[in-house]
């Protein structure tokens, strides 16, 4: 709490290379008033004011006759003596000093202050291809695309090598991720062709006429396995897909994706009260996708529900600059240090394993993946009482960029 306090009183680098700037200028220009002083105060051999002559001009009217060491000329005028004519140049010396450090310091401090505001500028100016760098790396986050580069084109100082880098570690990034994504969905489908014969080959021994009982009731957990196997690998190619940056965006509406869902869902079998709240939430993306991501969070809401008079919850809307879907459900008490472990592939609560009855272990890891990449955010919390709370947030369609990225 205090490091986070802390952290957000700490001044910007902005702030810092300001204030570097003005310091700088202050302390040369104290510096140099020093320096004048010292240089006017100082009485270099020569260069005194000789005390025969007459005092310097406008001096003269502050010697009083009958001064000690005053006389008087010719025509009866009163002439200053030694002694007054030195006291006199001291006086105005120090008159000139002190005027020296009031104006200086007042010029000083105005134009200290234009430095300040010229340093803000340059700052800014020195920043920018900083800045460069951060908006590229946002838009990276944002976009889910590793395609960009920042190409900063300036010359080879430092900020040049920190662009040079990041573009570097985004090719190395990209290349990660596809082959990555290849794999998934080459290995995927070489699977599911295998899998369709088994279903194919089980089905037939199972429907012979002469097939046994045994042999019915092992056709049937081998259909029920090789089911599992289809939607695992199913949720595979869906997930390897949702990763990659969606470029073509359709108007959408979350409440009817909602609605549609629900109508299809299994939750009359289960005989779940379900509870509808479908406000319009028009937003951007892939239908395809959106609807899967609803469909998966239905069908998790279902699965984990409590076996009689169970009851979810369905709510979309607004809610500040996005839109908003939210699927809540009855069930077993979830430790919130256990929630976050949910949404990695083949993770599941208390330790439990991927089986035929819970589904493939990747429903929720594709929810995030299809919100990331559609420029969204999913956030779950335990309820009270048991069960779970997921809240899907996604860019409404008034918030687009003509670049395609979300704000």
């Amino acid at each position: 709490m205090t490091r986070t306090l802390a952290s957000r009183l700490r001044p910007t680098i902005r702030v810092r290379l300001t204030l570097l700037y003005g310091g700088l200028f202050f302390a040369a220009g104290v510096v140099l008033l020093a320096v004048t002083y010292a240089l006017v105060a100082q009485d270099p051999q020569g260069q005194s004011i000789s005390i025969q002559g007459s005092a310097p001009q406008g001096l003269q009217s502050q010697t009083v006759l009958g001064a000690p060491g005053g006389t008087a000329n010719s025509h009866g005028a009163p002439e200053p003596g030694p002694d007054q004519v030195t006291n006199t140049v001291k006086n105005y010396r120090q008159t000139m000093l002190n005027s020296l450090l009031t104006r200086g310091g007042i010029a000083l401090g105005l134009v200290g202050a234009v430095t300040v505001g010229l340093g803000w500028l340059m700052a800014d100016r020195a920043l920018r291809p900083v800045h460069q760098v951060t908006e590229t790396a946002r838009r990276v986050a944002q976009g889910h695309n590793l395609n960009e580069r920042i190409g900063y084109d300036g010359p080879g100082d430092d900020v040049k090598e920190l662009a040079d880098s990041f573009d570097t570690m985004l090719a190395r990034l990209e290349r990660a991720f596809d082959g990555q994504r290849r794999f998934v969905a080459n290995a995927s489908h070489e699977l599911r062709t295998p899998l369709a014969i088994n279903r194919t080959l089980v089905d037939v021994a199972v429907r012979r006429p002469d097939a046994t009982d045994d042999v019915r009731r092992l056709g049937e957990s081998l259909l029920v396995v090789n089911g599992r196997h289809e939607r695992l690998i199913d949720g595979l190619l869906t997930l390897a897909g949702s990763e990659n940056a969606i470029t073509d965006r359709t108007p959408v509406d979350l409440a009817d994706v909602a609605e549609h869902v629900l109508d299809q869902a299994e939750a009359a079998q289960r005989q779940l009260i379900v509870h509808r709240s479908l406000d319009p939430a028009p937003t951007r993306g892939d239908p395809v996708l959106l609807e899967r991501l609803v469909q998966n969070l239905v069908e998790n809401a279902v699965r984990h529900n409590t076996p009689d008079s169970g009851e979810i919850w369905l709510t979309t809307g607004h809610r500040q600059d996005r839109v908003e879907l939210q699927v809540a459900n009855t069930g077993p008490v979830v430790p919130p240090y256990d929630v976050e472990t949910i949404f990695e592939p083949f993770r599941r609560l208390h330790s439990q394993r991927v089986n035929s009855e819970r589904g493939s272990g990747l429903g929720l890891s594709i929810v995030r993946a299809i919100a990331t990449a559609h420029g969204g955010t999913v956030h779950a919390e335990p309820r009270n009482g048991g069960g779970l709370t997921i809240v899907v947030r996604m860019p409404d369609t008034g918030h687009v960029r003509g670049d395609g990225i979300y704000m």
